[in-house]
């Protein structure tokens, strides 16, 4: 029998260590790069389509059908809209390092134990989002080194991104460093202190989870992606946005972006 890893996360997610989250993230790097051997990217992975074998006692990756050569283009974007890299919603062909944007997404949910964007809809308004550089906050206590690989692998620029040799060889040596230092001792107390608090929003938010399918999703207008850093105060944008949201003030997205995009232009952030 086979569970999905969001399933899974569900069920264990607060009974594992550190160690464990990082081997089940490298596990997952590992499959990748034998699809990426033979030259085919995956272009839909998420937490719905990576599943754990009770009898291997192992995770592999499924619903490989829409892979393909490398160089095949794709005119529809299909996937599942928080694991989908921001080149692809402004037209940019799917490659190897889209995959490796879906795996920061991956590392991230086996960090935190839910899926990225859990709270958001799925639609114009989180791409936006995405595309202007929004991540999801890396939960504290990751591992500093766990952490950087994350960033990597989400960096907007996909040049910047790691492949997935680079990144299995990265992530094999966090693991074996963790064997030499016996670090996972060190960070027994800091993971404790994260469970309890992950472990009542972990179930209440995935009982609200809807949009956990992969659909066709199409966007135009869209600006070129950037990391939230080059947007100086977008960070505090977005939060400003989604406070008054939950006043429930009316915003014109659009319109906001073009306001931001005038005043990033004049030097006033």
């Amino acid at each position: 029998m086979n569970i999905d890893l969001r399933k899974y996360l569900q069920q264990n997610h607060n009974q594992l260590t550190w160690k464990e989250r990082i081997q089940i993230a490298a596990n997952i790097i590992l499959a990748l790069s034998r699809v990426h051997d033979e030259n085919a990217i995956h272009r839909d992975l998420h937490s719905g389509n990576i599943l754990f074998s009770i009898i291997d006692n192992g995770f592999f990756i499924s619903d490989l059908g829409f892979c393909g050569p490398a160089d095949k283009p794709l005119k529809s974007i299909y996937g599942n809209l928080p694991y989908i890299a921001p080149e692809v919603f402004i037209g940019k062909e799917q490659t190897f390092k889209t995959d490796i944007y879906s795996i920061a997404m991956l590392m991230w949910e086996i960090s935190s134990g839910q899926p990225p964007f859990i709270n958001y809809e799925h639609n114009y308004e989180l791409t936006m989002n995405i595309v202007n550089g929004i991540r999801p906050k890396i939960v504290p206590g990751t591992p500093l080194e766990h952490k950087n690989l994350i960033i990597q692998c989400w960096d907007a620029d996909s040049s910047k991104r790691p492949d997935s040799d680079t990144l299995l060889n990265e992530i094999d040596r966090l693991i074996n460093l963790y064997y030499q230092t016996k670090s996972n001792e060190l960070l027994t107390q800091l993971e404790e202190d994260n469970n309890n608090n992950l472990e009542i929003n972990i179930v209440s938010s995935l009982e609200n989870y809807t949009s956990s399918t992969s659909k066709l999703h199409q966007f135009e207008d869209l600006p070129e992606p950037r990391n939230a850093t080059e947007g100086n105060n977008l960070l505090v944008i977005y939060f400003l946005v989604n406070c008054l949201k939950s006043i429930n003030v009316c915003i014109n997205y659009i319109i906001l972006t073009k306001i931001i995009e005038e005043l990033e232009g004049n030097k006033l952030f």
